[in-house]
């Protein structure tokens, strides 16, 4: 089952929080590479700068060593203004200041010539030099380490040397960094700042090579660092870069082993939470975890739905509760410090809650105390039914006891009215005998006083129909079939509101009428209709004479839809305090203190068998409506006796 659970696809949220372990590395990486970038560029800019120091480094040795040449060859041009004066011998050139202070310098020997070029003389005298050597050295044009200087038509030719000319030339600094040498057109050395010449690889040093002009033509300066720059990759910072790449490597795959350990227990973690959140959620007991001060920890589903508030509203509450009855407030919280401070009753106590929308439900609460994973108690458990099913059945059960003692009552009733029905339809056939009998006899004397006549003609009428009302009453009483008819309801409702005229009267009562025109007949016995009606009207009348002394009752008879008639009788009185039609026309219930709770239901009986409904509910006058409608009359209405009375 676990396996099933992680399975199922993640969140993309989750899925991205999952990976969130190799952003470090991400990081390191775009850091290294970013290093990396830098170095190298670094690098190119060291190069660049190095190449240039090189050139500028070339080029200033190059300047001192074409200076030093210079001085010598002004040197050289002042022995030559001084030849002419000197003995054309070795003895009166050596003993010349300028040829001693140049032996001491640079010069090697200084060489007399005459015009023939034969040697006139030759200092030091001790390093002759043959006529085929000094041929040589005056044709070779090219030779850097010979100075030529022409004396009138005689010339000196002076010969230095060209690696004490590069030690004494060039700077220290220059040296110590690069190896100076003067090389020939062909690349060969002429002189070192080094006894031995080093013979660097090119390749691998970086040099570079300049004329020396005027005094030494033909000649190169060549400088070549002694040291090989290191590449970029092989410095302190690069590897110090790399070396912390890796250990973000081998730190990035341990923390994603520790994510994915977590993720494993998360995982298990939401498995488990997920079976516990839905074994809660399906249980039909409430759960609710409160702290020692009475604020809720938790609550699960079914809580929730028994008090009509969502989780997020009542975890973090404090007593008193939205759910708690708000006219029984101090009786809870003095139960409720009873219950903290651990004196609950071990087999639960009977509470009655309130729900969101108002209803009343009545619970039972069992507490138990909460305990930590140290083996403290930090608060209570508690776990709530709903017992308000029990509760109505059990009240049902009592109502259906009483309703069966009433039953028997209203049975013994029912035979003493029928019994009374039968005995009062004798004398009211006799007082219409009567009635009939003596107005036969005044009309036959001639008697003409009309009101007495009239009076008489109204008694035989209201006996003539307390005779109706008896018999339909006994064959309603007796389960007959009401005797239906096509009928006027507006004119039934008239005739009931006469018979309660003087009533309706004494009581300052006044009637408003709203009838439809043109108003269909209905399909029904106008008797039994006509009591539902007094019924009614008198229960409006009854609960006005109660509210005030003036009232007003609205009779409203209109279509409802096209099969049936609508009839509402309003007051504006009290009104129904929120009680429906169920209630109202419950057996033995009644609002009166003398009432028996069997008119309304009677009513709703006649009116359910003519196949209609009855309703209840505020009227637009402030008061109470009792509404019933009735089927239309057609041509193939036509029930049998059985129908009616399975009906």
């Amino acid at each position: 089952m676990l396996a099933q659970f992680d399975t199922q696809p993640l969140p993309p949220r989750d899925r991205v929080r999952r990976r969130l372990w190799a952003l470090p590395l991400l990081a390191s990486l775009a850091f290294v590479a970013g290093d990396l970038a830098w170095t190298w560029r670094a690098d190119l800019d060291d190069q660049a700068e190095r190449h240039a120091t090189l050139i500028a480094d070339a080029l200033s040795t190059e300047a001192q060593l074409r200076a030093r040449v210079d001085v010598e060859a002004t040197y050289l041009e002042e022995l030559a203004k001084q030849v002419p004066r000197l003995p054309r011998n070795t003895s009166g050139l050596a003993s010349n200041p300028n040829v001693a202070s140049g032996l001491r310098s640079l010069w090697q020997s200084v060489t007399w010539l005459d015009a023939n070029n034969r040697i006139v003389a030759h200092v030091p005298d001790q390093q002759p030099i043959s006529q085929g050597a000094l041929r040589e050295l005056l044709e070779s044009t090219g030779m850097s380490a010979h100075l030529v200087q022409a004396a009138g038509t005689d010339r000196l030719v002076v010969r230095y040397s060209a690696a004490l000319l590069l030690r004494r030339g060039t700077p220290w600094w220059v040296s110590r960094k690069y190896d100076v040498q003067l090389l020939d057109t062909s690349d060969q050395t002429i002189a070192s700042v080094d006894e031995v010449p080093l013979h660097l690889d090119p390749q691998a040093h970086e040099s570079y090579k300049v004329q020396v002009g005027r005094n030494m033509p033909g000649t190169y300066l060549e400088l070549t660092l002694r040291e090989i720059p290191r590449p970029f990759w092989r410095t302190l910072p690069v590897v110090l870069v790399v070396g912390f790449l890796a250990l973000m490597l081998v730190a990035t795959m341990l923390l994603r082993r520790q994510v994915r350990q977590i993720s494993r227990a998360e995982g298990a973690w939401r498995t488990e939470a997920a079976w516990r959140q839905a074994m809660e959620d399906s249980a039909l007991v409430g759960l609710r975890a409160r702290d020692a001060e009475g604020r809720i920890l938790y609550v699960n589903r079914t809580l929730c739905d028994m008090v009509g508030l969502p989780a997020h509203k009542l975890v973090g509450l404090a007593p008193p509760m939205p759910y708690w009855p708000p006219e029984s407030i101090d009786e809870v919280m003095l139960r409720n410090r009873r219950n903290l401070a651990g004196n609950a009753p071990r087999d639960g106590y009977e509470a009655v809650w309130r729900h969101q929308d108002g209803h009343m439900l009545n619970v039972m609460v069992f507490e138990s105390p909460l305990i930590d994973a140290d083996g403290t108690q930090i608060g209570w458990m508690g776990s709530i039914i709903d017992i308000t099913a029990r509760k109505h059945l059990e009240e049902r059960e009592r109502h259906q006891a009483e309703a069966m003692a009433h039953q028997a009552r209203l049975t013994t009733l029912g035979e003493v009215a029928s019994a009374l029905a039968h005995q009062l339809n004798q004398p009211l056939t006799a007082i219409i005998g009567y009635n009939a009998g003596l107005q036969r006899m005044l009309l036959q004397e001639g008697y003409a006083n009309q009101p007495v006549l009239k009076a008489l003609r109204n008694q035989g009428e209201q006996a003539a129909e307390a005779g109706r009302i008896v018999q339909r009453i006994r064959e309603f009483l007796t389960r007959r079939a009401p005797q239906r008819e096509p009928s006027d309801l507006a004119a039934v409702a008239r005739r009931a509101v006469e018979l309660l005229q003087r009533d309706l009267k004494r009581q300052h009562i006044q009637i408003q009428w709203a009838l439809a025109s043109h108003l269909p007949p209905v399909y029904a016995d106008p008797i039994l209709i006509e009591q539902v009606l007094i019924n009614l009207v008198r229960n409006a009348a009854d609960a006005l004479s109660g509210h005030r002394r003036e009232g007003q009752i609205r009779i409203t008879v209109a279509p409802a839809g096209e099969r049936f008639v609508r009839l509402d009788v309003e007051d504006d009185g009290p009104g129904l305090d929120g009680r429906s039609i169920e209630k109202l026309t419950a057996p033995f219930y009644s609002t009166k203190l003398e009432g028996m709770g069997m008119g309304l239901a009677i009513c709703r009986s006649v009116i359910e068998i003519h196949h209609g409904s009855m309703d209840a509910g505020p009227s637009l006058l402030g008061g109470a409506r009792l509404s019933f409608t009735l089927p239309l009359f057609e041509a193939h209405d036509v029930y049998t006796q059985d129908e009616e009375i399975n009906a």
